[in-house]
């Protein structure tokens, strides 16, 4: 298969079948639901990710061994303490979403690129389900899943582990996976305001920007980059101190959109943001808890402002 990457490069992909990898050992698991929470229930969206390693090398082969025999083993492996991943979303008797842990497996795609993984740069939108091999020895690992198994630390825990099993090495810290911790009291009681769920009066029109035809494209922003965007939210004097690495991103890329959609000056915009609340609640979750450990918090003011 020949995808075009870029203007320059034609990659050429040896896309290999899809197959299951199930957990290296019996999970004891099987026929039993896993609880998901309402906080689970709130992510019902796949998320994609890409991975990439460079060689570390410099042969043409790829080293010791065969990196996918090596990737898939060690993924059969982890599916074991991450036996959630492992299963298939179903209903229980109440008709609420949960996970049938039946030890079915990860599906898992191997490809060869004709290339090396440099020529790609950051394109790496077609390689977002597969493990990808390199002509130089690098390789790169496209996952997707339901956000509703695992949020953001949670993956890079999983990763951590798989990379850990890989090495030969044992688990650090083994899941915590008893997310009925988070079960809704019933029946509930809501006791504060939550303005990120509060829906902004569309006064733009920004409903019809929607409609034209969208680009997608990553952008890299290194050291060099990040200090020019620090410098110019602090050249109006209105701040007194450095902000953070995230504060003046979050206000780059929040200030960007705004203008891009062209909002009026009084249209109410929000922000919202993503919190890790696992040392938020109380009592505190355990730090390795497997499951959507997070929560929203939100700023609003005008597109003027």
């Amino acid at each position: 298969m020949r995808m075009r990457i870029n203007n320059t490069l034609e990659l050429n992909l040896e896309k290999g079948e899809p197959a299951l990898v199930p957990p290296a050992e019996d999970t004891n698991r099987k026929g039993t639901l896993y609880f998901l929470s309402n906080i689970d229930h709130r992510y019902q969206v796949k998320v994609r990710t890409v991975y990439c390693f460079k060689p570390s090398h410099d042969g043409r082969d790829g080293g010791g061994g065969d990196v996918t025999e090596v990737v898939r083993d060690a993924l059969s492996k982890v599916l074991v303490p991450y036996y959630p991943v492992a299963g298939r979303l179903t209903t229980d008797s109440d008709g609420r979403l949960a996970v049938d842990c039946n030890d079915e497996g990860a599906v898992f795609v191997v490809a060869k690129a004709g290339c090396t993984i440099e020529e790609i740069g950051d394109d790496t939108v077609t390689m977002e389900k597969l493990v990808t091999k390199f002509k130089d020895g690098g390789f790169v690992l496209g996952i997707c899943v339901n956000h509703m198994i695992f949020d953001g630390p949670n993956a890079m825990e999983f990763i951590n582990s798989w990379g850990e099993i890989a090495r030969g090495l044992s688990l650090k810290v083994p899941p915590f996976t008893d997310r009925t911790l988070l079960k809704a009291r019933n029946p509930p009681e809501i006791e504060f305001d939550h303005p990120e769920f509060l829906q902004m009066e569309d006064i733009s029109n920004t409903s019809d920007l929607y409609e034209e035809e969208l680009l997608y494209k990553s952008f890299c922003f290194d050291v060099n980059k990040l200090e020019r965007v620090k410098a110019k939210a602090m050249e109006d004097g209105v701040l007194v101190k450095c902000c953070s690495t995230f504060e003046a991103m979050s206000g780059f890329i929040w200030k960007s959109r705004t203008q891009a959609l062209k909002l009026k000056h009084d249209q109410k915009t929000k922000l919202l943001l993503v919190v890790d609340g696992r040392s938020r609640y109380y009592p505190p979750l355990p730090g390795n808890y497997f499951g959507n450990g997070i929560g929203l918090t939100s700023c609003i003011c005008s597109a003027g402002k």
